[in-house]
């Protein structure tokens, strides 16, 4: 199954190892799940998870990233013309609309258009099952 993860399911799962973004990780980390990225999301999960008030390990973070740069898909995303709140949720959903994956999975559907394709962690795993 192909996806794209928003970045609040990483540092979520990352935070508590019995949630369900935890399960997303964990499916990824099993290659049950395929994550496909772009750069700008490479920056910004870096970014984010290298933040001091999470407190993860470099070690962890830099292993995280290698793992989805090797066994994630690359993506060149097409722009879309949709409007966003926040500007910077839009590459989540260029890339899940460029390669055409199963599901964009993210913690805050809010911000996103009414799309099947965007699901919370919850629903996400409800439909792998």
């Amino acid at each position: 199954m192909n996806v794209v993860l928003d970045t609040n399911v990483l540092v979520s799962g990352l935070i508590n190892p019995n949630g369900m973004p935890a399960k997303i990780i964990n499916l990824l980390l099993n290659e049950r799940i395929t994550l496909f990225y772009d750069n700008r999301m490479l920056q910004e999960y870096t970014s984010v998870l290298y933040r001091e008030k999470f407190g993860f390990t470099p070690e962890l973070v830099d292993s995280l990233m290698d793992f989805i740069k090797n066994e994630g898909q690359f993506v060149t995303a097409d722009p879309i013309a949709t409007q966003f709140d926040d500007e910077d949720d839009k590459m989540f959903l260029e890339v899940a609309e460029s390669a055409a994956v199963d599901y964009l999975i993210t913690g805050n559907k809010k911000h996103f258009p009414r799309n099947n394709m965007i699901v919370s962690p919850q629903e996400f795993i409800d439909k792998f099952r």
